[in-house]
């Protein structure tokens, strides 16, 4: 059975990590106190405007390395996005210096590292295309069938959708109303449901 970063991290002296669901984790302008490798959970990474618009950029979940963290370390610098415990986490953070030692001496972890890193990068190039090159109902309707659990169910605030596909929540509002008039999903407070799983796939095709 192949290692994880986490069983890597934690054999390394790796100081245990323990969050519950809605821990602000990192902020802007924070120090980096060293790099945490994930074992259960998720975290979630994004900015903020001055303005209060929010951003998602990607998702950190077992296996997974935090790219904003790994600049951190190894530029020397502060965070510039904020991390927050989507779910309840437990991970271990290896101190600077240890996962610097990692990384020259452990082929393994260099890995692991290297090849989260790459679908991290993937991550952004799908978010920057988005932004760039589709539209308000397509990354609405994307989102929804991405979020949904088993029952169809989306657990979110227009505020957090919006946060998703870097939109205003009003602008979400209205989309979402859209939706529910043409029999897509069922809006209530704090949710929403998706009624027709094949037409909200077929509008994450149309495009700008």
């Amino acid at each position: 059975m192949s290692l994880s970063l986490a069983d890597i991290a934690s054999a390394a002296g790796g100081v245990p990590v323990r969050a519950p669901a809605g821990t602000v984790l990192f902020r802007p302008d924070d120090a980096c106190k060293g790099f945490i490798a994930v074992r259960s959970g998720c975290i979630r990474v994004g900015l903020s405007s001055a303005s209060g618009r929010e951003l998602v950029l990607y998702r950190v979940r077992p296996g997974e390395i935090c790219l904003q963290t790994f600049s951190c370390l190894s530029e020397g610098k502060a965070y510039a996005a904020e991390g927050i415990s989507e779910e309840a986490v437990e991970a271990f953070l290896l101190a600077p210096q240890t996962f610097d030692n990692l990384l020259r001496e452990d082929p393994r972890f260099l890995r692991l590292v290297m090849t989260s890193i790459a679908t991290r990068f993937k991550d952004y190039e799908q978010v920057v295309e988005a932004l760039a090159f589709t539209g308000l109902e397509a990354r609405l309707a994307a989102a929804l069938l991405r979020l949904a659990g088993s029952d169809n169910v989306v657990h979110v605030t227009h505020e957090a959708l919006a946060a998703e596909i870097g939109s205003a929540r009003e602008a979400v509002s209205r989309q979402l109303g859209l939706l529910a008039r043409n029999g897509i999903v069922s809006l209530a407070r704090g949710q929403v449901e998706i009624t027709s799983r094949g037409a909200l796939s077929r509008l994450t095709q149309s495009g700008t």
